[in-house]
């Protein structure tokens, strides 16, 4: 589903690559766990898999596209069709009520509306029906996004990132907003959604007691070779 190859990505005006990886393929359908230390690239790497950046050489393809063949618009209505994100900064819209927020991943992909209406009567029942199982009161789903809490918002951003069953999600410290009690429950959520959905997921933390829940765990720093040239 995600195959790289001879990556290599350097920040403008950086003078020299954050990312060196000779190749990181993930399966349908497979769970990876990707870790490292604040300031590795973690971020960039997943922005680079779901074609938000695109590689200074080599390539990155998700289902069999490459992200550096498709124009800007192309890349943005296929990772709508294909890809559900959660960003570590959740990137909700603050003026739209909590609903709405979610019904995003549907309103920008037909695919992802009709597969949401197949699985659960319609895009509104199955956004309803992940928010209450990531853990949000029914009176919430009225509010503003602005109006949430920080760990409310982190639910609410999961939400939408798997409405719709994308092929892949692809999720940026997700639960780093959560006590434990409701991380080991968001954790059983977005695990079971991804596996019933079979999505592929590649998920972004530095907790690494998590990543004994996940098919495959990986480190970023031993996977660059950038910070191993540095380090040498």
């Amino acid at each position: 589903m995600i195959e790289l190859h001879d990556l290599r990505y350097a920040w403008p005006r950086a003078g020299r690559d954050c990312l060196a990886i000779d190749a990181l393929q993930v399966s349908a359908g497979e769970t990876l766990f990707l870790h490292g230390p604040s300031g590795c690239g973690k971020s960039t790497l997943l922005s680079l898999l779901a074609g938000v950046l695109v590689p200074r050489a080599g390539t990155v393809s998700l289902a069999g596209r490459s992200w550096s063949s498709m124009s800007g618009a192309a890349r943005d209505a296929f990772r709508a069709d294909h890809v559900g994100y959660l960003f570590q900064q959740f990137n909700l819209l603050p003026w739209l009520n909590v609903t709405d927020n979610v019904l995003l991943g549907c309103r920008f992909s037909a695919s992802r509306a009709a597969r949401a209406t197949q699985r659960s009567g319609s895009p509104a029942a199955q956004a309803r029906s992940l928010l209450e199982r990531v853990g949000l009161d029914s009176s919430l789903f009225h509010r503003d996004a602005r109006e949430l809490s920080v760990g409310q918002q982190q639910r609410v951003a999961a939400a939408r990132a798997l409405i719709g069953a994308p092929e892949v999600v692809i999720a940026d410290e997700p639960t780093s907003a959560l006590d434990a009690v409701l991380r080991d429950g968001f954790m059983d959520v977005l695990l079971g959604e991804c596996r019933a959905a079979g999505s592929t997921l590649v998920f972004v933390s530095h907790d690494e007691r998590l990543a004994r829940r996940f098919d495959r765990a990986a480190s970023l720093p031993e996977l660059n070779q950038s910070l191993r040239e540095a380090a040498a």
